[in-house]
């Protein structure tokens, strides 16, 4: 995925001034020439893991997680990291000025705490200094992006979702059900919600192939990037297709925003229907992704509106409840997963800094230590066809049954995500004496490197959904990998899910250094392990 670091840069953009939104809604000229490149956050680590760069459905959608920062009053419904299914509006608290006075307060305390040094073998400091350091420190931390970890959410207030459906982050749950009941239809408001002055809707018919080059277009150039702005993800329209078009979905939740002068695209967010096991209990509820605004319009108050919107046509279908990721924490997590990421290609990875050289270790080295069988070990390894459906699709629903957090696939949900799809999903299954015993499938998603003189596009496999019964992990993966690197991809990337830490060590797998939180709207049921966890969202 990509590191789910940059979520927060919507929030960290915002413009206070109101009259922006009016003066933006007037530029034709919306495009990446009008962005200011140096105006983005460079985020540097002195001694960096592996590049992080993670796939989560919250992504750009977390982008909006904190524009509760945004608005002086009212409330955000959002489905997804800021996703409500209420209608409680979706403006968000008044943080964000107070953030940004309190910041500015900060930097002068922390300046007149310098003087908190030993002179002439003194052992002691001031209370009260030590405390304006403390105080300082603290919330200069918490300018600086959203929460990242479950202490850092702690010490930060979250007044928008104190007021939504979701558990708090210190409460203890141990039933497992809704928080809210189903609304009445009669108390679903029944008109779109209104944009700023100069946008207007667009339900996005993504079949037409102006319309998804244009999608394909606002994501490329506007969704999620990594920290240092060296990786953007390049969802082909193809994959688009594929990850909007599953059975039971609606054009409706393609919901997009347009400049009303000249029409460009500028904001967009989707919901998909899925069957979510929770526990012991199903439920049918929509999965919600690609969130993104505009860079340029981030601070015009576009995303909490989308997120209201699609709300709002979600509960007109008579679904209340969500499933949704992000990189940062929020009120409350259900799940946190860790990514992993298993060079392929070592040394484009080093070139392009997506990873760095061990210390004490040579290319040379490094090539060997990642060298790969030139085939895979397993004899009945092949490609997955239509013909394997029923097989592996009673394979897999057997499989997932042992998970806490897992779909419950139809068959032809089955078919639609797993028949292989050239540059898009790649899936395999290993049979012997005709009995199709094993199975592994990744998907593709490929990045653009932002600022490199040679290379231009970092071709990334994302472990999806995979079944183990005959052969071993290890043995299944590693002919993953062995499949993967033959057919060109450059790094590897799985979730410490499922039972995927059987093999991820072993098989060379180094770990990021981002975490995936999952969470569930309106819905309340007790926290999981990673292991718990058998749903992987695209």
């Amino acid at each position: 995925m990509a590191d789910a670091d940059s979520l927060h840069d919507m929030s960290s953009d915002l413009d206070p001034d109101p009259s922006a939104i009016d003066a933006d809604a007037e530029d034709d000229e919306i495009s990446e020439q009008g962005v200011d490149a140096g105006s983005r956050k460079k985020s540097k680590k002195k001694k960096r893991k592996q590049k992080d760069f993670e796939r989560s459905s919250g992504d750009s959608d977390s982008q909006a997680l904190n524009d509760e920062h945004d608005s002086p009053n009212g409330h955000i419904p959002v489905m997804d990291d800021t996703s409500e299914m209420n209608q409680s509006g979706m403006e968000a608290d008044s943080e964000g000025q107070d953030s940004k006075d309190q910041s500015s307060g900060d930097k002068s305390s922390l300046s007149r705490a310098e003087p908190l040094t030993n002179n002439a073998g003194e052992d002691k400091v001031t209370l009260t200094g030590l405390h304006k350091i403390q105080k300082a420190v603290e919330l200069l931390t918490m300018h600086q992006g959203a929460p990242k970890t479950m202490d850092e959410a702690t010490k930060k207030r979250y007044q928008f979702w104190e007021t939504q459906p979701v558990p708090k982050l210190n409460e203890k749950v141990t039933c497992n059900e809704a928080i809210e009941e189903d609304k009445e239809q009669d108390d679903i408001r029944p008109d779109c919600y209104s944009l700023p002055a100069g946008f207007k809707w667009d339900t996005l018919d993504i079949g037409d192939p102006l319309i998804l080059k244009e999608l394909y277009t606002l994501l490329n150039e506007n969704y999620v990037e990594d920290d240092d702005n060296m990786f953007r993800f390049d969802y082909s329209p193809e994959f688009l297709q594929w990850a909007l078009q599953p059975p039971g979905w609606l054009k409706e939740w393609h919901c997009g925003v347009r400049v009303t002068k000249n029409g460009k695209l500028v904001g967009f967010i989707s919901a998909v229907p899925a069957n979510i096991k929770v526990y012991d209990k199903e439920k049918y509820m929509v999965e919600i992704n690609f969130l993104c605004v505009h860079k340029r319009l981030r601070s015009k108050r576009v995303a909490p509106v989308l997120i209201r919107e699609i709300t709002r046509r979600v509960n007109q279908r008579k679904l209340f409840q969500a499933v949704y990721t992000a990189g940062v924490v929020l009120p409350r997590p259900v799940a946190c997963c860790r990514y992993w990421h298993r060079s392929l290609n070592p040394r484009k990875l080093i070139e392009i800094k997506f990873s760095h050289l061990s210390r004490n270790m040579t290319m040379q080295r490094t090539l060997k230590l990642y060298k790969l069988p030139e085939s895979p070990k397993n004899t009945g390894f092949r490609p997955f066809t239509p013909a394997d459906v029923k097989d592996v699709f009673n394979l897999m629903r057997t499989y997932l049954k042992k998970f806490d957090l897992a779909p419950v696939f139809t068959e032809d949900e089955f078919r639609h995500w797993f028949i292989p799809r050239y540059g898009i999903i790649d899936s395999f299954v290993v049979e012997n004496d005709g009995v199709v015993t094993d199975f592994v499938s990744f998907y593709t998603l490929p990045s653009t490197v932002m600022h490199h003189p040679q290379h231009k596009t970092l071709k990334a496999a994302y472990s999806f959904y995979n079944v183990c019964t005959k052969s071993t992990w290890l043995d299944l993966m590693n002919d993953a990998l062995i499949t993967a690197k033959n057919m060109g991809f450059d790094v590897f990337n799985a979730l410490d899910l499922m039972e995927n830490k059987e093999y991820l060590e072993e098989l060379k797998f180094g770990i990021g250094d981002g975490n995936l939180q999952y969470y569930l709207y309106n819905w309340k049921c007790p926290t999981m392990n990673a292991n718990q966890v058998g749903l992987v969202l695209h």
